[in-house]
């Protein structure tokens, strides 16, 4: 958990103060159904790519191997109701993903990282049967994670 805390953290840097600017959309795309942990990070992170919703290269990649990706400019994508800073992803041999300069955390992960309090997102990932780590990482800065074996 240190190193989804780690990658999240330097991903986060300055999120707090960007919540005051966010855009109010009309249309958000919701992330739920792949984040019941029974899919890969391909599998999360190509359909995201596809349809243009998040930025094609990562702002970061974590010794782990986790890729770290902005939604993309003008795309309100949430989890469980809370907004989404950034998608997170990894598949073993996929060149989707950028190759960290340590050891992979796992074959494949996935995830997002999520702004709001950690019980409330723990409950709503809890309700919706998702298996994912909730993992709180700043105050109001939570990480949504699967990690698939």
């Amino acid at each position: 958990m240190k190193r989804i805390a780690g990658v999240v953290r330097i991903v986060l840097t300055g999120a707090a103060a960007s919540v005051a600017l966010w855009p109010v959309l009309s249309h958000a795309v919701p992330l739920d159904a792949q984040l019941d942990c029974r899919s890969t990070g391909h599998a999360f992170i190509a359909p995201l790519l596809e349809n243009l919703y998040i930025e094609p290269e990562p702002m970061h990649v974590e010794a782990n191997s986790i890729n770290a990706f902005r939604p993309a400019k003008g795309i309100h994508l949430t989890a469980f109701d809370f907004h989404v800073y950034a998608v997170l992803g990894y598949e073993k041999d996929d060149p989707m993903f950028r190759q960290g300069s340590g050891q992979p955390i796992a074959n494949s992960a996935y995830g997002a990282v999520v702004i709001g309090p950690t019980e409330a997102v723990e409950v709503r990932v809890r309700k919706a049967g998702s298996d994912a780590v909730v993992h709180h990482v700043t105050p109001f800065i939570i990480a949504i994670f699967c990690n698939v074996r």
